[in-house]
């Protein structure tokens, strides 16, 4: 029979496990705030349809911020600090500098959010509703939105620039080794990577694959050249639709244009090339439903990369400043 003191040793453990398991990892749930914030849904959606309404391409800038959050240290809204006396954050990493836009909006979405309940929502859950909402603006799929993360208090310029978020030069295999390593499949990938049905690229970025590669129709190879002058330097920030066909509907023609050799990215492309993905970009080209379900599915993932939750990070009263 075990003694008095060891039984309470047992329980005190107990107690520990149990107050570590509802503080600290906390799962996320599509009913976080629905006491707490009843209104949160709909104050994020008027900001969202009113800068979207405005600029189309603002839709796809904040489902990229989101997917940027999240592949460097999860999503915690890390992204979203400016640079202090103590830290150098992740918006002048290469991935971002230049690239990464949208914080205009989050910054008027969560002030409004604080009007309507003080302290309660963060920056980290702000950025995966206005991601949905985005897509949905724009044409493309709704669903529920797991939330309950909270923001960190710094921010990594070094592991914005160590790899983690794939360039638009990546190989197929880079690509799934790069989401295999946040917990997303090949499929997540190829499905997440139909977000570039909306949005636009810059010239630098897409100018080694409109001059070089062989694997693109030559018109539409033509047509983008004309806004990219081949010289580095020259041009760099003009932008080309990722979708050439409707760049402001989230539908399957990006995939569409892959299979017809006009992929903007590299990175694009590559995805019908001849590996082991072209499967699946032929399944969306013509089955949106399989599309919206996957792409659903892999956003879900991925906006349970590796969250802060229950005691752990803060609720930023500032997207761009820990408190």
């Amino acid at each position: 029979m075990a003694s008095s003191s060891s039984l309470g040793v047992m329980c005190m453990f107990v107690v520990v496990i149990s107050i570590l398991g509802s503080s600290t990892w906390a799962a996320l749930s599509t009913d976080f705030y629905s006491k707490s914030c009843p209104k949160v849904f709909t104050t994020v959606e008027s900001v969202v349809e009113s800068a979207v309404s405005k600029e189309p391409r603002m839709g796809a800038s904040l489902v990229r911020l989101f997917f940027h959050d999240c592949f460097v240290n999860g999503c915690d809204g890390s992204i979203l600090l400016d640079d202090t006396s103590s830290f150098t954050g992740e918006k002048t990493a290469g991935p971002n500098n230049n690239s990464v836009r949208g914080f205009e909006v989050v910054d008027a979405i969560k002030a409004l959010v604080e009007k309507v309940c003080p302290g309660v929502v963060s920056c980290a859950d702000i950025l995966a509703i206005a991601a949905r909402d985005s897509v949905v603006k724009l044409g493309g799929p709704d669903w529920d939105v797991k939330l309950g993360r909270r923001d960190s208090k710094t921010a990594s310029f070094s592991a914005a620039n160590s790899g983690v978020i794939p360039p638009p030069t990546a190989t197929l295999g880079q690509l799934i080794n790069r989401f295999n390593a946040r917990g997303l499949s090949a499929k997540d990938m190829v499905a997440l990577s139909g977000a570039h049905t909306i949005g636009k690229a810059r010239c630098a970025l897409f100018r080694d694959r409109i001059y070089n590669e062989t694997n693109i129709d030559g018109s539409f190879a033509k047509t983008t050249q004309s806004s990219c002058p081949r010289t580095s330097g020259s041009g760099d920030n003009n932008l080309a639709p990722l979708d050439v066909e409707t760049q402001n509907s989230f539908d399957l023609k990006y995939f569409k244009n892959l299979l017809n050799k006009k992929g903007l990215l590299h990175s694009d492309q590559i995805l019908f090339n001849g590996g082991s993905t072209d499967s699946l970009v032929k399944t969306y080209s013509s089955n949106v439903k399989t599309f919206y379900s996957d792409f659903v599915t892999a956003m879900i993932k991925m906006g349970d990369i590796t969250p802060l939750t229950g005691s752990n990070g803060e609720i930023r009263k500032n997207c761009r400043r820990p408190n």
